[in-house]
């Protein structure tokens, strides 16, 4: 009998302590192609996510699947990670949290990850606008 992963109840105890003591809890996911996230934030088969109460909507971390909505760019998306693809949950502010080894079983390679992921129908990602060097950003009201 084998018996069920512990790596969920720490992922939930670990989000749990971070947001108990003022932290913001951070994962670290391996992106594969059962991976739903923003395919323009992927860097080198990763992203992190914040998936704090206050970045996040209906966050779910079930045994299986990390579920939540986040926005991305302004724009409300639904999130859905794969536990065993999740490396690391850690607080944004300290660093203190905890690696995990990755499930690689029934899951697509990360250099595939990109082609696969279902999102807004899009063919490529748009990339987001270049940022003006230094200064405060600026708030311009259009009437």
């Amino acid at each position: 009998m084998e018996l069920p992963s512990t790596k969920p109840y720490l992922l939930r105890a670990l989000w749990e302590w971070c947001c108990d003591n003022g932290f913001t809890p951070y994962i670290a996911v391996q992106v594969d192609g059962r991976t739903v996230v923003p395919r323009e934030f992927i860097k080198d088969g990763q992203i992190v996510l914040n998936i704090g109460p206050g970045a996040t909507n209906k966050l779910n971390i079930g045994n299986d699947l990390i579920e939540f909505q986040g926005r991305f760019g302004g724009v409300a998306r639904q999130l859905s990670v794969p536990v065993g693809r999740v490396s690391a949950i850690y607080s944004r502010e300290n660093g203190a949290g905890m690696s995990f080894e990755i499930d690689e079983e029934a899951s697509g390679s990360a250099a595939d990850a990109k082609d696969a992921l279902p999102l807004d129908g899009a063919d490529e990602p748009k990339p987001e606008p270049p940022r003006p060097e230094g200064g405060r950003p600026k708030l311009q009201r259009i009437k």
